[in-house]
C-alpha cells in the first residue's frame, strides 16, 4: 500500500504551505504558497539571511519594497525546487484599497518578471474583500493570475468565481475553530464546518461551470483533508503532509462533482456586504486574519529595518 500522500496525489493537486525549502524538497508538492506569516518565519532560518540583506540593498528606507523583493526572492527559490507555482501575498494593509492593490500587484509580478520568472509560475495572492476581488478581476484581464486568500464565506466563493480569478483559497481549519468555539463541540468527519464550507464551493463551481480553481487552506488535522480528497487543490503545513507520507492507510476519494451543486448566483456590491455581514464566523475571521498578516508584515519591515 501506498502512502495516504501518494493516494492523495492521485486526486488533488497537493501544495506546501511553506517557506522551508527544506521541508519542500522532501515532499515534492507540485505547487507553494507563502504569506506573511510563513515570510516572517522564513527569515529566521539562516539560509535567507543573503536574501534579507538583499531585498534592503539600495531600497531608499521603503520598507514595503524591501519586503516585496524579500517575498520574490523566497518565491525563487521555492520555485528551482518544484514543478508549479507560488502564491506570494500582497500586503494585507491593503485589503480595503483596489487601486493600491492593483499597484503591489504589479510591482510583485515586475519583480518576478525582472527575475526572468514567467507569469505562468506566479500567482499573487489578495484578501477576498469586495475591494480585493475588483482587483483581481482587472489583474486577471491583464494576465496576472490570482489566488484570493482569507476566504471564509459562500458569497466571497460566488463573487471570487464572477470575476474569474484563477485560485480561490478557502480556510478550513479557521472555520472550523471559530465554530468549535462558538458552539462548544468537536466537529468530525464530513459534519466540519470548514469540510462542508468547500464541498459545497467545490459542488456549486462544477455544476455552474466555473473554472476557478478551490484550494483547500488552513487545515487542523488529517480528517480534515481526508474529506476533501478529490478537492482540485489542497495546501497543507508539513507537518501534516509528513503525517500522510508517513500513513500507509487507505485513503479514497470523497469529493467529486455530483448533482447537488446551487443555482449560478451573481452578487452586486450591496448583495455581496449583505451576505458577508450575515456571515458572523466569515465577518470575524476575515478581519481576524487580516489584522494577524498585518502585524506579522510590520514585523517583518521591523526585521528588514534593522538590517539596513
Amino acid at each position: 500500500m501506498t502512502s495516504k500522500l501518494e493516494q492523495l496525489k492521485q486526486y488533488t493537486t497537493v501544495v506546501a504551505d511553506t517557506g522551508d525549502l527544506d521541508a519542500i524538497s522532501r515532499i515534492k508538492p507540485v505547487d507553494a504558497t507563502t504569506n506573511p506569516s510563513l515570510l516572517l518565519k522564513a527569515a529566521a532560518l539562516p539560509r535567507y539571511a543573503p536574501l534579507l540583506d538583499e531585498a534592503v540593498a539600495d531600497c531608499q528606507g521603503d520598507l514595503g519594497l524591501a519586503c516585496d523583493r524579500f517575498g520574490v526572492a523566497v518565491g525563487q527559490e521555492i520555485l528551482k525546487v518544484i514543478p508549479g507555482r507560488i502564491s506570494t501575498e500582497v500586503d494585507a494593509r491593503l485589503s480595503f484599497d483596489t487601486q493600491a492593490t492593483l499597484q503591489r500587484a504589479e510591482r510583485l509580478i515586475g519583480l518576478y518578471d525582472k527575475a526572468g520568472i514567467g507569469r505562468e509560475r506566479v500567482l499573487i495572492k489578495i484578501a477576498a474583500t469586495w475591494e480585493g476581488i475588483r482587483a483581481a478581476e482587472q489583474l486577471e484581464k491583464a494576465g496576472i493570475q490570482t489566488n484570493l486568500t482569507l476566504l471564509f464565506s459562500f458569497a466571497q466563493a460566488a463573487a471570487c468565481a464572477d470575476a474569474g480569478v484563477f485560485l480561490i483559497s478557502p480556510f478550513v481549519g479557521r472555520i472550523y475553530d471559530w465554530y468549535k468555539k462558538a458552539e462548544g463541540r468537536d466537529y468530525v468527519g464530513a459534519e466540519d464546518p470548514g469540510v462542508r464550507s468547500v464541498s459545497r464551493i467545490y459542488q456549486y463551481y462544477k455544476a455552474n461551470g466555473y473554472q476557478t480553481v478551490v484550494m483547500g487552506a488552513s487545515f487542523r488535522n488529517l480528517g480534515q483533508i481526508e474529506q476533501l480528497a478529490g478537492c482540485d487543490r489542497l495546501t497543507i503545513s508539513p507537518d501534516l503532509l509528513q503525517q500522510l507520507a508517513d500513513d500507509q492507510g487507505e485513503l479514497p476519494r470523497l469529493l467529486s462533482a455530483d448533482a447537488s451543486g446551487e443555482a449560478r448566483q451573481s452578487l452586486n456590491e450591496s448583495q455581496f456586504r449583505w451576505a458577508f455581514n450575515e456571515d458572523a464566523m466569515a465577518t470575524e475571521k476575515l478581519a481576524e486574519g487580516i489584522r494577524l498578516f498585518a502585524r506579522d508584515q510590520e514585523k517583518l519591515e521591523a526585521l528588514l529595518a534593522a538590517r539596513r
